[in-house]
């Protein structure tokens, strides 16, 4: 087995465990959305049909959520939309679980104050790769989260 593949299992099993994908499998059911299994060790849940969030798709612990539509679908537009949504699954694991949702949700207000939008300045969409997650970014703002990153990866070697 890669170390690829062995981190995803491992991923897959501490969101089993941090109660995070079983809380999609209800969130999943609630909008009426259909799971099935999907590359990467993640669930897809194709067919969401609450209003909220508004989203292409979100992640919730291993299981990516689709409303309106399909994966295969959305993948049609955003080609890399399943590397970054399992960058949000590893996320989830990393953060043990549902303390993702307080951190992410300051993370937002973070960039709404900073930059007058949800994600240019949200650290868990800059690092899942904003581009990978379709959104459209000013250039200027695109610059601007890059040189954040940057700096993280540069402090945290240090």
């Amino acid at each position: 087995m890669d170390a690829k593949t062995r981190d995803r299992q491992l991923r897959a099993i501490a969101n089993w465990v941090n109660l995070a994908t079983p809380l999609a499998f209800v969130i999943a059911s609630l909008g009426r959305a259909r799971p099935r299994r999907g590359p990467c060790q993640l669930w897809i849940a194709d067919g969401y049909r609450l209003a909220f969030p508004k989203a292409g798709a979100f992640t919730i612990g291993s299981m990516v959520i689709v409303p309106h539509g399909t994966m295969d679908e959305l993948v049609r537009y955003h080609p890399h939309i399943l590397e970054h949504e399992e960058t949000h699954a590893k996320q989830w694991a990393i953060c043990a679980g549902l303390p993702f949702l307080p951190l992410y949700a300051a993370a937002t207000a973070w960039s709404k104050w900073r930059t007058g939008n949800n994600y240019a300045a949200n650290i868990f969409e800059v690092r899942a790769d904003l581009v990978k997650g379709g959104y459209r970014v000013p250039r200027s703002e695109m610059g601007k989260s890059a040189q954040r990153s940057k700096s993280l990866d540069a402090q945290r070697l240090r």
